[in-house]
């Protein structure tokens, strides 16, 4: 199975600057008549498609690039979480709250200039391994 991610953003251009400067993704090639862009540089290919703002999204729901809430969001895991929340506020993000530790590691939560929320996290130990319920806990 191949896991691909989809991201709408209301203007292509600015988000391929978004994406590239701010998480060192890479711009693969564009599609569909240059409506979609192909991000690579992390473990699954993020797609941009552009999407106007109050184009119909799904059955009753129209696009909405204001700061929202969705029950999915991107995570990003970095080396350096102060380096990678300085690069991210350079290239556009808006940062949300401060870092915050966790037993898992650190946390720094952003918007991205499109509305959409994500997070940089930071390992610690074994990550969220260290939070495991699991009797798998070293695996």
């Amino acid at each position: 199975m191949q896991f691909l991610l989809n991201l709408d953003v209301p203007d292509l251009d600015a988000a391929i600057d978004f994406y590239t400067r701010a998480l060192g993704l890479r711009l693969s090639r564009r599609l569909f008549a240059g409506s979609v862009a192909e991000l690579l540089g992390g473990p699954a290919p993020l797609y941009l498609l552009q999407q106007a703002a109050g184009s119909q999204a799904c059955a009753g729901a129209q696009r909405d690039y204001r700061r929202h809430w969705t029950p999915l969001h991107l995570d990003f895991v970095v080396d350096d979480l102060e380096v990678a929340c300085t690069r991210a506020e350079a290239a556009g993000a808006r940062r949300e709250q401060g870092i915050r530790s966790e037993a898992w590691g650190r946390i720094a939560v952003f918007a991205d200039p499109f509305g959409h929320g994500f997070c940089l996290l930071q390992w610690q130990g074994l990550g969220y391994a260290e939070v495991s319920d699991t009797a798998e806990r070293g695996a």
